[in-house]
């Protein structure tokens, strides 16, 4: 039994999320039946990160075991014919039976892209707020407040099995490119809607012209009722990149990147 990796991308517009459920299809139920097909019988995948509807990924990795001999090359090729038009396998490598997608990942990069001039083309994969006040610097103001190792509590869903709340958020960036607004942070794990209620966060503080220090205090309330700000909508926000250590997994293939 073989232990393989592979780094992909998906359009999350077109699935119910990752996790295999009910509603269909998933991501996770497609890769899962493309390997089916290929192998026969069944074959879990475990993702490092589940994403939510109509969340992307750029750069999404997972694993799986399969009693196959199959060229890395061949493998993905095989795998893409089955996956149709809305996932795609960038990368595939054979790693350690004791490598796992999630609990092996140090960091994870997610980008947010808010757009200031929606057009039909980009309903889907950029996020409009017309009644917002959007100032910048406003945004760029509460970047440090974020920073470093804190509880996140008010910045997540409640989850009865979650009872660890600290995330070590290392970097926060956020830049006017063109008419789109890009948000890019990157810590050691991310909570259940942490990413859009950041979002919703830097909204609130730039449509009601807060202070941003505000944020310090929205984070030591540790209340997941937080009614200060919302969860920003789904389909601007991108699971842009998982980084692992180098004796763990090394993908040729780059991430897909935004253009």
């Amino acid at each position: 039994m073989k232990r393989y990796a592979i780094l992909f991308s998906y359009d999350g517009s077109k699935f119910y999320g990752w996790q295999r459920q009910v509603q269909s299809p998933t991501v996770q139920e497609c890769i899962e039946n493309a390997l089916f097909r290929i192998a026969k019988k069944t074959v879990k995948v475990v993702s490092a990160g589940r994403t939510d509807t109509g969340v992307h990924a750029l750069g999404q990795v997972a694993h799986f075991d399969i009693d196959l001999c199959i060229p890395p090359h061949k493998f993905v090729l095989a795998l893409n014919s089955y996956l149709g038009h809305f996932i795609k396998v960038i990368d595939l490598v054979e790693v350690s039976n004791d490598f796992h997608a999630r609990y092996d990942a140090i960091l994870r990069v997610y980008k947010y892209i808010i757009t200031l001039n929606r057009t039909p083309f980009n309903y889907h994969y950029k996020s409009y707020f017309p009644r917002y006040l959007i100032d910048i610097e406003k945004f760029q103001g509460c970047i440090d407040y974020f920073l470093g190792e804190q509880d996140f509590t008010s910045f997540s869903k409640p989850n009865p099995d979650v009872t660890n709340h600290v995330c070590d958020v290392k970097k926060l960036t956020i830049d006017l490119i063109d008419d789109d607004i890009v948000i890019e942070i990157t810590a050691n794990r991310f909570l259940h809607h942490m990413v859009r209620r950041v979002i919703g966060a830097l909204l609130s503080v730039s449509h009601k012209s807060l202070d941003p220090s505000i944020i310090k205090n929205w984070i030591e309330n540790k209340k997941h009722n937080q009614r200060n700000y919302s969860t920003a909508t789904p389909n601007g926000l991108y699971l842009s990149k998982i980084i692992y250590p180098h004796e763990k997994v090394i993908f040729s293939a780059k991430v897909m990147e935004l253009k």
